[in-house]
């Protein structure tokens, strides 16, 4: 392999054609076979920066890897009870989601807000599920979900 690498607007294409091959085949089902997309990138890029249980210091983690990595540019939240309401702004996927929303499909999937789902539910053993997402002008709002931990059988 070389070290070429390929264009953006490229691998954008690759990840909308998939996403809308999973649409086709499974509707609105398809949200929940794509939720752990992004777990190789996690376990290799987040999992070792998680030193602390602390939602900030979770949510800064993954913001400080989507910017060194050239994903976003910024990420900022609201929590209340069990929901959690984040925004990113210049994510390199909204062209996949504007894609989507032109051919009449509302957005299902948000590969950065993957890595954060998949955060809380190692760190606090808790489940996490994105409820909503609305492209904006400004950046992609999404509502997730935090469920009751895990119950254990002792």
């Amino acid at each position: 392999m070389n070290d070429q690498s390929i264009s953006l607007d490229y691998a954008n294409s690759l990840v909308f054609e998939l996403e809308k091959a999973f649409w086709d085949e499974r509707g609105k089902g398809a949200r929940f076979r794509l939720t752990t997309i992004g777990r190789e990138f996690f376990n290799n890029k987040v999992r070792s920066s998680l030193k602390s249980t602390n939602l900030d210091d979770i949510l800064r983690t993954i913001e400080e890897v989507l910017k060194r990595e050239g994903i976003a540019s910024k990420v900022t939240y609201s929590s209340e009870e069990r929901l959690l309401r984040v925004q990113i702004e210049g994510c390199v996927h909204r062209p996949v989601e504007e894609m989507m929303i032109a051919r009449g499909i509302e957005p299902f999937t948000c590969l950065p807000i993957n890595l954060l789902v998949l955060a809380i539910e190692e760190v606090w053993d808790r489940p996490a599920e994105l409820a909503e997402i609305k492209i904006e002008p400004a950046a992609c709002q999404l509502l997730t979900v935090l469920f009751d931990k895990r119950p254990t059988l002792e």
